[in-house]
């Protein structure tokens, strides 16, 4: 996505975060399995900005990786006395900046790219607002500020709901608190912003009036509250990871997946499924999965990190960990799990196994109950096990070891060397029975219990 004019973002994560009681930064708090303020650097990112500003509070230790990675910088409001002076703060970062500056908020992580696109094609209108706002309706006000507007849009009035009348108050159209300046207005209007409130705070909002009373409209565009919603404690962080979850089940189901109970799955930020795949109840996507078509994933399965090609088959009950590569028509049953584990196509683990570090050949199959003995303690081991390959039940395979094609691994065996393919390998004690053993030893225990 691009601008005829460079971009800058200001975005503005001071707030103490005091109602969420934790030791991590507010923004730093995962939704959809990533930090709330990584989402709105995602989408800041797609309209490829110049700059980008983080005004933090404290925790600046915290953010600061993360607003580098999406090649930002943080700059530091400490005290802080509003909205305007935490903007203010981001002057000297964007010295020499000639564009459009975006502001936003990192506790509010759903504002998308093409939000921001119109905000910012508002204010390259031919009518040329001084600033444009991003509005809302929201169920219920509550304490939101108010925006008193004309049919068009054009801004009359903007005021803190702790400074409105009874009758502006009753106006429903809310300030969501983005907005859209150039950076030639910004700088000058933050300047002339006073604290003369019932809260003696410099109030962002204000540039709106004070650019009024130079004579300069602005301009509020809608959008939908539910993309403007706000995070301040865990309650609220859970409610938009609800509303983020039931977009994601939408989409995945318009674009030809089957949710089998949708309201029992999943979703990471980067989850992605091929159209006729079926997702049963209770399935949870950690980061980075793919699954490509026609595949089945059964109830009660985790996957994190993991590519699954189609027409595979996971679960019930499965677990798949980081580095899991599951091939085509592979089968993972319940009560597997998988760590940095590739299956070839066709390969079977159908049951109460463990496959750390392995390397699975085409249709092998692994029996229930048997283990990849990859850790030694302090190393990592991998295994490998040949195509068509049969591992019997509750077998330990002690890494490293390589099992050959077509090789038969007896049930219950310790394997610690490699085996040849199309082999058998039997390692277990040799069954010994006794005779009468098992009745003999009955009497003498019964006899040794009365005396």
């Amino acid at each position: 996505m691009t601008t005829s004019r460079p971009v800058a973002a200001i975005i503005l994560a001071a707030g103490k975060g005091t109602r969420m009681k934790s030791d991590l930064h507010k923004v730093l708090h995962p939704l959809a399995g990533r930090p709330m303020l990584a989402h709105l650097l995602a989408s800041v990112d797609a309209l490829a900005p110049a700059r980008t500003v983080v005004v933090v509070g404290s925790g600046r230790d915290q953010v600061e990786p993360l607003v580098a990675a999406h090649g930002g910088v943080v700059v530091v409001q400490d005290p802080q006395h509003g909205t305007a002076h935490a903007v203010h703060q981001a002057e000297a970062a964007l010295a020499g900046f000639a564009g459009d500056v975006l502001i936003l908020y990192g506790d509010t992580p759903l504002v998308t790219a093409e939000t921001m696109a119109r905000m910012l094609a508002r204010l390259r209108a031919p009518d040329a607002p001084a600033v444009v706002v991003a509005a809302f309706r929201p169920a219920d006000p509550l304490h939101y500020g108010r925006i008193v507007a004309e049919r068009d849009g054009t801004i009359v009035r903007m005021v803190e709901y702790k400074d409105a009348t009874d009758a502006e108050r009753a106006v429903d159209l809310c300030n969501s608190g983005l907005m859209a300046v150039r950076a030639e207005d910004l700088w000058p209007l933050l300047a002339r912003v006073g604290n003369a409130n019932a809260a003696g705070e410099y109030y962002l909002p204000d540039i709106v009036m004070i650019a009024a009373g130079d004579g300069r409209r602005s301009a509020a565009i809608e959008v939908a509250a539910d993309e403007v919603a706000g995070i301040n404690s865990r309650a609220e962080l859970a409610e938009v990871e609800a509303l983020w979850q039931r977009r994601r089940r939408a989409e995945a189901m318009a674009e030809g997946v089957s949710l089998v109970a949708p309201e029992t799955v999943w979703f990471s930020h980067d989850t992605r499924i091929g159209r006729d795949t079926i997702v049963e109840p209770n399935v949870v996507f950690g980061p980075g999965v793919t699954v490509a078509e026609r595949v089945r994933i059964r109830a009660f399965s985790h996957i994190e990190g993991t590519t699954i090609a189609a027409g595979a088959e996971i679960g019930p009950y499965a677990r798949l960990r980081p580095g899991s590569e599951i091939g085509e028509r592979a089968r993972i049953g319940n009560f597997v799990e998988t760590k940095k584990a590739r299956l070839g196509p066709g390969a079977k683990a159908n049951h109460l196994a463990y496959l750390g570090d392995a390397d699975i050949g085409a249709a092998a199959n692994v029996g229930a109950g048997t283990i990849t003995c990859n850790y030694d303690g302090f190393l990592k081991h991998g295994t490998t096990i040949g195509e068509g390959a049969f591992i019997g039940s509750n077998a330990a395979l002690v890494a490293p070891v390589a099992i050959g094609a077509g090789a038969i691994v007896g049930a219950g065996s310790v394997v610690t060397r490699d085996v040849a393919a199309d082999a058998l390998a039997l390692a277990r004690a040799r069954q010994e029975e006794r005779p009468g053993w098992a009745a003999r030893f009955r009497a003498a225990m019964a006899a040794k219990k009365k005396g």
